[in-house]
């Protein structure tokens, strides 16, 4: 399953749009095999975590969001990654 579509599905339900440039989707990517790689390669799993990480603050705020769209480029992910990734210690735990 297009966990994109998936997590747009998810926030759907509370009126809220979601958006990724291909370049966003090629960060998120990005930034799953650069964790597989510094941390334990646990392959497309690692996906799913980025993923959910980028959308963290999203979610959470979501029903504060409804009827807008929140449109992620790949800055905003790489941005976004790089919070996480700062201390390498907790992004083992983390990503």
């Amino acid at each position: 399953a297009n966990l994109i579509r998936q997590n747009q599905a998810l926030l759907a339900t509370e009126d809220v749009t979601l958006t990724f440039t291909p370049d966003a989707i090629e960060a998120l990517a990005d930034a799953a095999v650069a964790a597989n790689s510094a941390v334990e390669n646990i392959g497309a799993r690692r996906l799913v975590t980025v993923l959910e990480r980028v959308l963290e603050e999203t979610s959470f705020k979501a029903s504060d969001l409804s009827g807008q769209t929140v449109a992620f480029d790949g800055d905003r992910v790489r941005d976004l990654v790089a919070e996480l990734a700062r201390d390498a210690d907790l992004s083992r735990f983390i990503l």
